[in-house]
Parts: C-alpha cells; structure tokens; sequence
C-alpha cells in the first residue's frame, strides 16, 4: 500500500480525486479523514502536527529565570496527536511512502515531520517527494510521474526559524510579563519578526504625534471657452525652479487673490501636448497581492486565507512566491482559451486572444520555486464558491489578463494661463488607448477635461477661490503597504509577514485598520529602544533570514544559526539585567492607559475596561474595592476605546470588534441610562395565563435588546432583538401568537421582523438544519465549521477545551481572541 501524506485534509481529498479519477472512498482515523483507492491512501496533516518547545520543567513562568531559556534544550512533541497516531498506523501498512506538502520552507518541513514519524515506524520504507505549484491534473499527475527526495537542508532551515523564534520569544515574552506583572492571557507578546514590525508602526506614530502643522493658501480658478469651463490652479516657481502650488504667507495669497478676483480674462500663455504609455502591471507575486487585494477591501490575513482555498482547490497557483516571471512552459494562448465562453470572464479571454503575438510582462525578481500567482485554468462555477472568493479568484484571472494585455496609451494636455505675472495651469488627460484596463478594471481610468487652446488665446475668468489650509501629517501604513514596507527592509518572508500582523492585533499591540499601536505597543518598543535596541531591530531580523536562506543553499547548518541568534540574546540580556522595574512601571502604566475610558462618575478615579475570569469585558472602576461601580459591555467582540469623547459623560466611545459584525457600542454610560422597557407587546407565554406576566421591549445596559417578561427574574422567557435599529410596533398581528409585528428601521430598506416568537423559531429552524452546533454561536458559519474540523474541533465540547493560541495557528482566518469569544458564548 502507498501512502501519501499532504499538509492538510482538502489538499488530501482534491489530490485523491486527481489521482483516482473521482473513484476514492472515504474512511476514518482516530478523527482523522482517510481516502482510498487502488492500494492507495492519503491522508491529510494539519500544519505541523509535530512542535518544539522547552522540556516541562521550564513551564513554570515564576519558577524558571527568562535568561536561563537561551541555553535550554529544545524537544518536539506532538501537537496534533490523532493525527501523529493515525499517520503511525498507515505507515506500518505502507511500502511506499510520499510526501506531498506544499512546496515552501514551511511545507518542506511539515514533510519532514512527516517522515520522521514514518521512519520511527519504519526505517526501510523507501519515501519520495512530490512538489507542484498548483493542484491541478496536469501538475499533480506530473509531480507523481517525477517524484524527488525530501530537500534536508530546506526544512532545517525552517527548522531553525522554529527554534530561534521559541527561544526569542518565549525568554523575552516571559521577561516583560514577569516585569509588568501581566501573566495568565494577558501576557506582554515579544517576537524576533512582530516586535521590529511594530517599531515601524511606532515609529510612524511618533512622525505624526510630533509632527507640527504650517499653515498655507491654494488659489484656484476656473477658466473658459466657448461656454466650457475648467478648473486651474495658480502656481509660481520657488527656489529650485519647481512649480508650487502652496502660498507660505498669507499678505501674498491675498495679493494674488485680489489680483485674479479683479480680471475676466487670462491669456494662454503655454500649450504643453504629449502622450504617455501606460504599461500594464507585471504579474502577481505574493507582496503585490496582497496590495491588490487590499485596494478591494480585504486585509493582509483574509486575502491569503482565500488564496490559499483557491489554490487547494485547483484554481490559482500557489499563493506564496517572490516570483515575478512566469516559467518559459505558460503558455498564454492556452490558458487564455480556457475563459473563452465564460459569461463574465470570457469576452475579455476572446478579445486578448484576438493579438498577433502575446508577450507577458516580467517583473525583476525570478526564481525557481513557484511561478507567480495566476490562474491555472480551471474555473470555478459560482456555486462552488463564496462571493468573496470569486472576488478574489477574479482579481487573480484579470491580473494575469492585465500581463498579457496591451499597454494603454494617454494623452495630456497642459495649458498654462496668465494675468499679470500671475500663472494659472490646468492639467489634463483622456485615455486614448485603454489597452490593458479594459481588462483590469481595478486601477483609476478617470479623465480630466481640458479644451484645446492655442497660444495667445483670451479666455474668461471667474469662480477664483482662495482656500487657506495646513500641512498633514504622514498617513500611518495601510496593511498592504506595511508589508511593502517588511519586504523592502527584510524583515519576515512572505509566508510569515501577514500573520505577524495578524499577531499584533491578537496581542492588543495595534487596532483599527490603518493599524494604530495601542499604549501598550509604544511602551513595549520604548523599552526596547532604551534598554535592548536590537529586540526591534530590522537589521538583527533581516540577518537572521539571510543566515537561515543560506541553511536552505547548503552554506551553514542549523547548529551554525541558531547558536548565533543565542549569542544575540545572551548580550541583551545583559543590557536588561539591572532594568526590570523599571521596564515593569513603564509598561504597567502603558497597559493602564489603554485601558483608560475617563472619569468615574461616583468617586472620579478612572474607568477601565476589564476582563472577567470568564474572559468576557466590562467596565470597572480603578478605585476598587472602595468604589464598585461597573457598566456593562456587550457579549459580542473585543472592545476597542475610540478617541470620540461622549459630550455628556467625558467618556470615550467603545467599539466591538468581532469581524464583519463589529459595531460602535458608543458610551457605556449613555447605554445604561437608555436601558428599560419598551412598549408591552402582549401576554408572555410561560406565565401569562397564571402570573398576568407580559412581554416587553427591553433594553439592556449591555445596550443589547430583547422582547422578555415583564416579572423577570420570576420568569425568565425571552427572545433576541436586533442591536440596531428603530423598532416599531405595527398594528398587524401574528393569528398564532396574538403578538403585533415588528418593524426594524435600519439603514435603506426597513427589516419586517413580524411575529417575535415566530422570527425566533424560524431561527431555530435554521440553526438546526445547518448540521453542525457550532453554527449556532453567532460569526460561525458553515466555512468557518469546515476549517474548525480540520484543527479537529467538531461540536461544542472540543470547542470549550480547546486551546485557542493553538487552533489559531491552525484555522486562517480566526484569531484567538475571536474563539475565546466563541468559547464563552458555547
């Protein structure tokens, strides 16, 4: 029996179809799936199924000094033990063994781990690899036909990143924590790439906290002919001989002002005509799509995630790749005749087809082991995928019809103006050829009208507006452009860059979307800078990859690196040795002030957002036990403090987040004095008939609402209302319930609720045909239950004991602080 082993299930059961051609069953493992066919099985891991960590008598965080983990040894254990089970049990029936991961550092050693366990099973058993880019059929059948062997020196070098990051980050970790204080979930998080990626954020902060606006004038004026008129802006030449467009005194813009104001008429002194080759983009390596994706509304992690289902799948190649050439066996024409006919994808195909010669763009970078990112030629149906993938999977189709696309061609016009010695100009350019956009709808094609004037032309002025303005500070990075930036400077891999991000979210370093560093985040790089400045060095990262690429080319030895990177720690841990209280005050004080909404109303200490021993958040008073004042939160999303101060209260506004459904909650004070009942709607069901209970609209301090009986806590009878939204109390009636309809009016087009018991069980309904319970926790959906059971969670109870660092790491797309929520709701 063969045995293949991939890196995760859905790769295992598309390779199945492949290589069976749709004919495999499907069995059970230890919880794991298993498919069959023809005296072949094949199994999926899920990730690493193997980790490194310190032995157990370094756990104890109090117990165990942060510096003594540089020199700890390091042990693998298994983390995903069904899975290691399952995978030894196969393995003893296998006489052939192939190793199908993805084809990166990280796969290659996801394969290794692999046969380690095969080879503690069975130390003859003959293993080959297997690599492809893309799981198609051709490329699947292809990898099979030429199978490999397992490339050592490339998953030792993913085998040190493993190492070097454990000992980085777990002795620095527990060294802040231990400093502040801040132990259990709440840790201080320091990572040898997250912690030189947050001082680019900080250090962005830092530019526009100081930074100290100038004030200025524009003048504009708008100019015309033939009855058409068009904007202009005035300008002057400054020191250097450069147009500028900004007044620096006030008394000159006036001047200028006055002058234009006081004319009809400017004469045309400079006629500038020219035309500029707009060349089409060069194909997608991982950096740019991201880029891409974001300029379309999806974050750095969420845009990956789908890349990597689409690539599974058969539909793109694989996501991750520095490549920017693709490999001289693409064939254009070909995988351009697959689209032909496709109702939304097809007539772009058909007209590029229509080219006498189809020359893809290249970009500088080339390299051996994935070609860059586009589509491989089978398309999927849209029932096949969500909205958001086919957005994605689209985006990918039209990048690579932008590469082999036509250049577009625009033509400018400048036309320069005078009254006085005072210039007007007008700058403006139509798209003559539109070559690759039409094709690629995703980058500006917006046209500025500008008529044709001649030299020495008279043309009427008016509408002139002096605007009186002030320098902005530098916008802080966007996430694409953050990770430009990471690339430019070395610091992660392309595989790594979007889940560090990702990370310093999950660890409260920074919110929002612009990322924003939280307090805690500026004291963390503060410390750094003043104590141990190579923690947030770019250079220090940036040379660690380079000694782990040369792993990878055969040029040093895991040993060589990962002593190296010890030697680095050691020496900053002799620059923290004296310092920890005071890193410890100064991080102490940061993580209060994140924390920070105002004033207490009854004793005038702060207000903080808190966490209770059941993770869920609520406001608490600093001052007690003395003062025990509290206010609710709601139950849904991670509370983010807004800058917004409420008028009344001199409360900061809070924020849910919690994905798609994040919300403004607003201020926590305003919520609790809105909170009561509503308008009675009709008899309760439960204790109506014997107690004279009713049920009412009810607000909660939570700010969440509900239709409950008016004798709670005696009776207990509820059903759920939308968070948002007018409701209003119509005068139809439910026949069933003898309850009025409801109407929710929120946004364009109201909600008609109707019957509140009825709308309740038709949910019920739903959930309960979904097939799975999990769907019932609010923000889980049938996908997410998908991704869930490959990390081996398939009901509430795996839910509630799992460790939610760890599925994290697991599921793409769910945070850890998104299951924490999951497990309090379950």
């Amino acid at each position: 029996m063969e045995l293949i082993i991939t890196e995760k299930d859905n790769a295992a059961r598309r390779i199945a179809d492949i290589l069976s051609g749709g004919t495999y069953d499907s069995s059970r493992e230890n919880g794991v799936n298993v498919y069959e066919w023809g005296g072949k099985r094949c199994v999926g891991l899920s990730g690493h199924v193997v980790g490194v960590d310190f032995p157990s008598e370094y756990s104890d965080w109090r117990d165990v000094e942060p510096v003594e983990l540089i020199d700890a040894s390091v042990e693998k254990t298994a983390t995903k033990e069904n899975i290691v089970a399952t995978l030894r049990l196969l393995s003893r029936r296998a006489n052939r063994v192939t190793i199908a991961t993805d084809y990166d550092r990280e796969g290659e050693l996801i394969g290794k781990e692999a046969y380690d366990i095969v080879r503690n099973v069975d130390e003859d058993v003959p293993i080959r690899r297997v690599r492809f880019s893309s799981i198609t059929e051709n490329e699947v059948q292809s990898a099979f036909d030429e199978p490999d062997e397992l490339d050592f020196d490339l998953a030792a070098a993913g085998e040190a990143r493993q190492i070097i990051d454990l000992v980085w980050g777990a002795a620095l970790t527990r060294y802040l924590s231990l400093s502040a204080g801040q132990l259990g979930n709440d840790f201080i998080s320091v990572g040898r790439v997250q912690s030189p990626t947050l001082k680019l954020i900080v250090d962005r902060e830092r530019e526009i906290q100081a930074f100290d606006p100038e004030d200025y004038w524009e003048l504009f004026a708008d100019l015309e002919k033939d009855e058409m008129s068009f904007g202009t802006q005035y300008f002057y030449r400054d020191e250097d001989d450069n147009e500028a467009e900004r007044i620096w005194e006030e008394a000159t813009a006036d001047e200028v002002y006055e002058t234009l104001a006081d004319r009809d008429a400017a004469t045309v002194v400079d006629v500038n005509r020219r035309t500029r080759t707009d060349t089409p983009p060069e194909p997608f390596n991982t950096t740019q799509f991201i880029r891409a994706a974001g300029a379309i509304g999806y974050s750095a992690k969420r845009a990956m995630s789908i890349a990597e289902d689409l690539y599974t799948a058969g539909y793109i190649t694989y996501p991750r790749t520095d490549n920017t050439v693709y490999p001289d066996d693409l064939d254009p024409e070909d995988l351009l005749d697959e689209f032909v006919g496709h109702p939304s994808l097809g007539e772009s195909a058909e007209s590029l087809l229509e080219a006498d010669d189809i020359v893809p763009t290249e970009g500088d970078e080339e390299t051996t082991d994935h070609p860059p990112i586009h589509p491989t030629g089978e398309i999927p149906t849209r029932g096949d995928v969500s909205d958001d993938e086919w957005e994605v999977f689209e985006l990918v189709v039209r990048r690579f019809y932008a590469t082999v696309a036509d250049a577009a061609e625009w033509e400018h016009l400048k036309v320069v103006a005078e009254v006085e010695d005072h210039r007007l100009k007008s700058n403006g350019k139509r798209l003559v050829e539109p070559g690759y956009h039409d094709v690629y709808p995703y980058f500006s094609t917006t046209e500025n009208f500008v008529p044709d004037v001649d030299e020495g032309e008279e043309l009427g002025l008016s509408g002139v507006e002096l605007e009186d303005k002030q320098t902005q500070p530098p916008r802080r990075y966007g996430q694409s452009r953050l990770i430009e930036t990471m690339e430019e400077m070395g610091i992660g891999t392309k595989s790594t860059r979007h889940n560090t991000l990702e990370k310093l979210y999950d660890r409260g370093y920074i919110e929002s979307d612009p990322p924003r560093p939280t307090k805690l985040a500026m004291a963390v790089v503060d410390a750094a800078e003043n104590y141990a400045d190579r923690i947030v060095s770019e250079e220090m990262t940036a040379q660690l990859e380079a000694d782990m690429d040369a792993i990878a080319n055969g040029e040093a030895t895991l040993d060589d690196v990962t002593d190296e990177s010890r030697e680095m720690l050691e020496e900053i841990f002799e620059n923290l040795a004296e310092s920890r209280d005071e890193i410890g005050d100064h991080l102490r004080k940061s993580l209060k002030d994140d924390k920070r909404l105002g004033p207490c109303p009854e004793c005038g200490e702060d207000l903080l957002v808190r966490r209770s021993r059941h993770g869920s958040y609520f406001i608490g008073c600093d001052g007690y036990p003395d003062c025990e004042n509290t206010l609710p939160l709601p139950s849904t999303g991670k509370p983010l403090i807004l800058e917004d101060e409420c008028e009344k209260h001199g409360l900061n506004e809070v924020k849910m987040l919690a994905g798609r459904q994040t919300f403004v909650h607003g201020c926590p004070l305003c919520k609790a004095e809105d909170a009561g009942e509503g308008p009675v709607l009709g008899d309760c069901p439960d204790c109506g008939s014997e107690h004279g209970g009713e049920l009412a609209v009810k607000t909660l301090e939570s700010g969440s609402r509900l239709v409950g009986c008016t004798r709670y806590p005696d009776c207990e009878y509820s059903l759920p209302l939308p968070r948002r939204g007018d409701i209003e109390v119509t005068d139809e009636h439910c026949e069933e319930h003898e309850l009025p309809e409801l109407v929710v009016h929120s946004g364009d087009e109201p909600w008609e609720l109707g019957c509140p018991i009825c709308n309740y069980q038709e949910f019920q309904a739903r959930e309960s045909d979904s097939g799975s319970d999990l769907e019932a926790i609010d923000g889980v959906g049938a996908k997410t239950v998908e991704k869930l059971a490959d990390a081996g969670i398939e009901d509430l109870e795996d839910l509630t004991d799992a460790d939610p660092d760890a599925v994290a790491d697991d599921v793409e797309g769910v945070s850890a602080d998104r299951l924490r929520s999951w497990q309090a709701k379950a």
